[in-house]
């Protein structure tokens, strides 16, 4: 069955209910590829094929009633180690299992296994959430897919979760986003990820890093799956309007923002250079390309670099929650914190202020948004540097502020984004696409990526097979 690598979402479903496939044949397809690639790349700290199997056969058993639980019913789904999930200990990235409370099952988890989603383990995160890079000092690194010579960055926080996609043992991966900890790794292992607005799914049972800014959400193999993972598990989406958005949706008449100031600067090469194809390719069947003036670009980054929102939610949440394991933060975190951030310095009313201006930032975003339906730029401005360079603060410091530059200030303005593989950069390694569009809209947002990827081709069309993980 290795054909199965190389199908959607919606033509896995078709075949599940029709009879060509079973979801036990589905489980045991994706713990092969596990088997045979996770020693390489290590996308888990906790795989369970004996869960996978079982919900598996719960998943057979339904189709074989005529219950039909929705589109994610025997899909495996791989889930990052911040969400809590009956059955498996969460660490969040440090070097102990976490209390049993971070074990419990919040709204999104709850909406997959409602769904009939099987959770195949929990990927790898950063410790806690707090670098964008994707190393883990304590756990060890995934290794991304697109370099078969070289242990590169898988790009995080959710480090393991694009990793899982490309390795092939799941098919929905779900990560959190507060700094772009989704289109990071989904960028650089050439997978989608879709940033949701701020508040648009829960964050309960999930280890909080900033709440101001935490968002979960999906990574997947096209955005075609994307959509179809985000109708499934939204509280809220309207599905019989939002297939119908999808089907209507084109690129003609689209409206693209082009913000040259902040995104374009300091691309390695073949990132602009392939973003920019992408765009002509666009264009060329009937999207507008347009100049956007985008101030709030520059000063919401800045914004967000004063860090006061973030680490002082991170410090305060730790010292209340996890106290103990402040002491056992690895050895790049606990420098970060003791020399730059010291966020138990932070006075209250810095904090409320650099709160206050984020707010206003958002108000003045959304009203710039409205110009256009999205806009557009590169997701992440450099190669994935190998994981053997990043040793300590001052070799991880610049490429971890460079990683964050277009996604962070989309949390700090409140928007939705979403990343779509559309190029390979001069070092072989995927190239994202970034829309970036008012919050509210994810559905038009997703409508929107799936004409665009209608236009240029699916990330298999258009890169191939990530060289480890090809056959």
């Amino acid at each position: 069955m290795a054909d199965l690598y190389e199908l959607g979402l919606r033509e896995i479903g078709a075949r599940l209910r029709d009879g060509r496939l079973t979801a036990s044949a589905l489980a045991e397809h994706a713990i092969g590829r596990h088997e045979r690639f996770s020693a390489a790349l290590g996308a888990y700290i906790h795989w369970d094929a004996e869960a996978l199997r079982a919900g598996s056969r719960a998943a057979d058993a339904l189709f074989a009633a005529g219950v039909d639980l929705g589109p994610l019913q025997g899909i495996p789904v791989s889930v990052k180690d911040l969400f809590g999930v009956r059955g498996m200990p969460t660490q969040a990235g440090s070097p102990k299992r976490l209390p049993a409370r971070f074990e419990e099952e919040g709204s999104v988890i709850r909406a997959v296994r409602r769904g009939g989603g099987v959770v195949t383990g929990k990927t790898h995160t950063v410790e806690f959430a707090y670098e964008g890079l994707g190393v883990n000092p304590h756990l060890g690194s995934p290794r991304n897919p697109w370099d078969a010579k070289t242990h590169r960055c898988s790009g995080g926080s959710s480090s393991g979760a694009g990793v899982s996609l490309i390795e092939g043992s799941a098919f929905v991966a779900l990560g959190s986003d507060s700094g772009g900890s989704v289109r990071m790794p989904a960028t650089v292992t050439g997978t989608v990820g879709l940033k949701l607005g701020h508040g648009r799914w829960g964050i309960d049972g999930i280890v909080p890093f900033s709440p101001t800014l935490d968002s979960p959400g999906p990574l997947t193999r096209t955005v075609d799956d994307a959509a179809v993972a985000f109708a499934a598990i939204d509280p809220i989406c309207d599905r019989a309007a939002f297939a119908a958005l999808l089907d209507s949706a084109t690129v003609a008449g689209v409206r693209l923002g082009l913000a040259e100031t902040h995104f374009w600067e300091d691309c390695d090469p073949g990132v602009a250079e392939g973003v920019r194809a992408a765009l002509g390719e666009l264009e060329g069947a009937g999207a507008s390309l347009r100049p956007i003036d985008f101030p709030e670009a520059v000063e919401g980054y800045a914004e967000g670099m004063r860090g006061h929102i973030v680490a002082t939610e991170f410090y305060a949440l730790m010292r209340a929650e996890l106290p103990d394991w402040l002491e056992t933060l690895n050895p790049i975190l606990k420098e970060r914190l003791n020399t730059f951030e010291r966020p138990w310095e932070i006075p209250a009313v810095d904090y409320y202020d650099n709160l206050r201006a984020v707010q206003a930032l958002q108000r003045r975003a959304d009203e710039r948004l409205r110009q256009v339906d999205a806009i557009v730029c590169p997701t992440v401005v450099m190669t994935p540097p190998p994981v053997a360079e990043i040793v300590d603060l001052a070799s991880q410091r610049g490429p971890n502020l460079r990683v964050h530059n277009n996604t962070y200030l989309v949390n700090i303005l409140g928007l939705s984004a979403l990343t779509m593989p559309v190029a390979l950069d001069a070092a072989g390694m995927p190239v994202g696409l970034q829309l970036i569009a008012r919050s509210g809209g994810e559905e038009r947002l997703l409508a929107l990526g799936c004409a665009f990827e209608r236009a240029l081709g699916t990330a298999r069309q258009r890169l191939g097979v990530a060289p480890m993980c090809a056959g």
